[in-house]
C-alpha cells in the first residue's frame, strides 16, 4: 500500500497492532542519524561513520533503498501507529558475509522493554517465510547484547554458536531458524 506522508510517498510493508513497518526514504535521514549515533547502536552494532544528515541520506539510499530495489526487502523503518513516530529499524538483510538472509533490529532506548521489538521482529520473520519463501533466516549479535539474544530466542531462533565474519576480528553470536 502506498501512502503519502508530508509529501513523501512511501511503501508500507507490514502492519501490526501498534506498528507500521515501511521502506526507508531519504526523508528519514534525521531519524537514522539519531538512531545510528545512539551509544547502544555504536556499542552493539558499530559506528557507521554517520555525522550529518547527508551522510545518513546516502547510507539509506546506498543501503536500504538499494536492497529494496534488488531483493524486495531490507531494514524497514518502524513507526508507532499512534502519532506516526519513528522508533527503530527492523527487517531482513542479505549480507555478503552470510550465506542466508538475516533479521536485524534496533530501537531507540526510549522504546525498549515495551514489546515493540518483539512485535516488529515476529512480523518480519513471518513475512520472510510467507512472502519471500525463505526456508532459513539467521541472525548475528554482539555477545554482550543479552537483550537481542533473548529476543532472537523468543521469536524462535536457536543459538548455533560463535562465528567470525570476514574482515572482522570480533566473534559474534550466530542464531538460525529453519521453516
Amino acid at each position: 500500500m502506498i501512502k503519502a506522508k508530508a509529501g513523501v510517498v512511501s511503501l508500507k510493508v507490514l502492519e501490526t497492532d501498534r506498528l507500521i513497518l515501511r521502506w526507508q526514504t531519504a526523508e528519514d535521514a534525521d531519524f537514522v542519524l539519531k538512531l545510528m549515533n545512539e551509544p547502544s547502536w555504536i556499542r552493539f552494532i558499530g559506528d557507521r561513520g554517520l555525522h550529518s544528515t547527508e551522510d545518513a541520506r546516502n547510507y539509506i539510499l546506498n543501503g536500504a533503498v538499494a536492497m529494496y530495489e534488488s531483493l524486495g526487502f531490507g531494514l524497514y523503518l518502524t513507526e508507532r501507529k499512534e502519532g506516526n513516530i519513528p522508533i527503530g529499524l527492523c527487517g531482513l538483510i542479505k549480507r555478503d558475509s552470510l550465506e542466508d538472509v538475516d533479521i536485524g533490529f534496533a530501537f531507540l532506548p526510549a522504546y525498549w522493554g515495551k514489546g515493540y521489538a518483539y512485535e516488529a521482529a515476529s512480523a518480519v520473520l513471518a513475512h520472510g517465510k510467507e512472502v519471500f519463501g525463505l526456508k532459513r533466516i539467521v541472525a548475528i549479535t554482539n555477545p554482550d547484547n543479552a537483550s537481542s539474544a533473548k529476543l532472537l530466542k523468543k521469536i524462535g531462533l536457536q543459538e548455533k554458536g560463535m562465528i567470525t565474519l570476514p574482515n572482522d576480528a570480533k566473534e559474534v553470536m550466530f542464531f538460525a531458524i529453519e521453516f
